[in-house]
């Protein structure tokens, strides 16, 4: 294991550091060239707030393999006036998953008209802020000015923007030979976010697979990144100096990844969402917090991933594993979390899959612990390497 972490999964601060603060410069020039526009067309028209978010495992030191991609939250500014109220949308998106919709209140899609046809949809009769609407228009939006900022980046990279029905852009970055000494090349998932207040935002929910449809045009998703990032901070300075933690969930990723190599369609593709990257932070979340923090001491790795493996098992056997932060009252007080949060109803981050399913992915879970050396020699050869299922 230490062996596998060391040689495949293990980035180099140096290679990371570069990637993203070259990703930050590049995203910064295009935000601001977008924002700039933005406050062309008058009020009643979605700007940018100027800002951006760096979220996912390239930002909490827990990403894999090579830092070739990552995902910044870009928050949107609605129009003077237009405050639509999020509610919660229990029953009618995704199973597994917390929507809201973003209701307008009484009377301004009649005072709003342009903006209330451009940018809302109809849900149970009332008006709703469409997240498909919204996307299409930030995609529009940050094309229109990729010309202007490919231009002022032409000596340090090139750039291109790649956009598909339904889901976030994709800003792609090539440094030049002479600018950057690590030359990777880069795809930033840039996802429009509607601030809530308390570093909480809502997003377009995303698709499920590749293939999979977009989700529906008027209900978001919630993303609480922030929070997540504030538990790290906290368990950072709690937890030993040499803690492991991280290093459990950077080696069950990899050992997910490897494994699913050999996996059979449509399990394949079930294996890499049951055991997703969300779905294996939480489980390390609500096991950290259940004993004594001294005990994830690097000399205790095999121990606490061992932990790790069999907790997750046995939330897949009762096909239980609840979103860490909606509604739950058990957190440090050091964690404050934004009042709507704790109000949230909580959330079973399993109850999209079957039974069968489930229980078929904690066999596999633990034949894959079981195996985990045969695993990492068969399935780390040329002939199987290629891109994780599962960011």
């Amino acid at each position: 294991l230490e062996s596998f972490y060391a040689r495949q999964l293990r980035l180099s601060p140096h290679v990371l550091g570069h990637s993203k603060a070259h990703v930050g410069r590049v995203v910064a020039e295009l935000v601001r060239a977008a924002k700039a526009q933005g406050l062309q067309p008058g009020p009643l028209a979605l700007s940018l707030r100027g800002d951006f978010v760096r979220i996912g495992s390239a930002y909490e030191q827990h990403k894999v393999r090579s830092p070739d991609c990552f995902d910044i939250l870009v928050p949107l500014r609605l129009p003077p006036h237009l405050e639509p109220q999020p509610r919660c949308a229990d029953g009618l998106g995704p199973r597994g998953a917390f929507v809201c919709g973003l209701r307008a209140r009484a009377g301004w899609p009649r005072r709003y008209r342009p903006f209330a046809e451009g940018f809302c949809v109809e849900l149970q009769g009332r008006s709703h802020l469409s997240s498909g609407l919204v996307l299409r228009w930030f995609q529009g939006h940050l094309q229109r000015c990729l010309g202007a900022v490919r231009y002022r980046l032409q000596e340090r990279c090139r750039i291109s923007l790649s956009a598909c029905p339904g889901r976030p852009p994709t800003l792609h970055i090539v440094p030049c030979s002479d600018y950057v000494c690590c030359h990777i090349s880069m795809a930033v998932r840039l996802i429009p976010a509607i601030p809530l207040g308390d570093t909480l935002y809502l997003m377009a929910l995303l698709p499920e697979g590749p293939q999979a449809p977009p989700g529906p045009e008027a209900l978001w998703g919630l993303n609480a990144s922030r929070q997540e990032q504030r538990l790290l901070s906290w368990l950072k300075e709690q937890a030993p100096a040499s803690s492991c933690h991280l290093k459990c969930l950077q080696i069950l990723k990899g050992l997910r990844d490897l494994r699913g190599q050999g996996l059979e369609e449509p399990f394949c593709s079930q294996w890499g969402r049951v055991l997703s990257s969300y779905v294996l932070k939480t489980a390390l979340f609500s096991l950290l917090l259940q004993g004594p923090l001294e005990a994830w001491d690097e000399r205790f790795l095999l121990e606490r991933l061992e932990d790790l493996v069999l907790y997750l098992r046995d939330c897949l056997r009762k096909q239980v594993l609840m979103h860490f932060f909606l509604g739950n009252a058990s957190l440090p007080e050091a964690v404050a979390l934004p009042r709507f949060l704790k109000e949230a109803a909580p959330v079973n981050l399993l109850a999209a899959f079957d039974g069968p399913t489930l229980d078929l992915a904690a066999f596999q879970l633990i034949n894959t612990w079981i195996q985990a050396p045969h695993v990492i020699r068969m399935y780390s050869s040329p002939r199987y390497l290629r891109p994780a299922l599962t960011p």
